[in-house]
């Protein structure tokens, strides 16, 4: 069945290999299907992996090998909720030991130009708290941070 929506993520040829990655590092993700182009086209050949369908955290997306042109930007980001450290730990190192990139405030980028935004629930816990006090103190702690630290999160939520 075809979802209503389905995010489309533009690649160079390599959808089949961002998606595998993903359904091994992400919980609740998986490549459902794997579809080779039925003729020659601009960034291949027929026969050469045209689209991937996979999901990632259970929101389907479909990657594109649409080839060169189009770079992904942190204009788009999944934001993937973590429970713990070793969640955030583990999804963090995934990503950026996979030939990825650090970034600053849980954001991290994949080797394929992809955005990511791990973050403890606790942090958004603490920066949408009613108390401005708790919120400001939260944010202002994220803020010195590239992999967020659930034990400073909750030292500054605390005060």
């Amino acid at each position: 069945m075809i979802p209503k929506n389905t995010i489309c993520l533009w690649y160079d040829g390599t959808a089949l290999d961002a998606a595998t990655f993903y359904a091994a590092t992400f919980p609740d993700s998986a490549v459902t299907a794997v579809h080779r182009a039925p003729g020659d086209y601009p960034a291949g050949k027929q026969g050469d992996v045209l689209t991937v369908e996979f999901t990632v955290c259970g929101i389907p997306c479909l990657g594109l090998n649409g080839g060169p042109e189009f770079k992904h930007s942190e204009a788009f980001s999944f934001v993937i909720a973590t429970d713990d450290q070793a969640e955030t730990d583990r999804l963090w190192h995934a990503i950026v030991a996979n030939g990825g990139q650090e970034n600053e405030c849980g954001w991290c980028k994949d080797r394929w130009g992809l955005s990511w935004q791990i973050t403890p629930r606790v942090l958004i816990e603490g920066y949408t708290d009613p108390d401005p006090a708790v919120a400001k103190r939260t944010f202002e702690a994220m803020m010195t941070m590239r992999k967020i630290d659930v034990a400073t999160i909750e030292a500054a939520r605390r005060g």
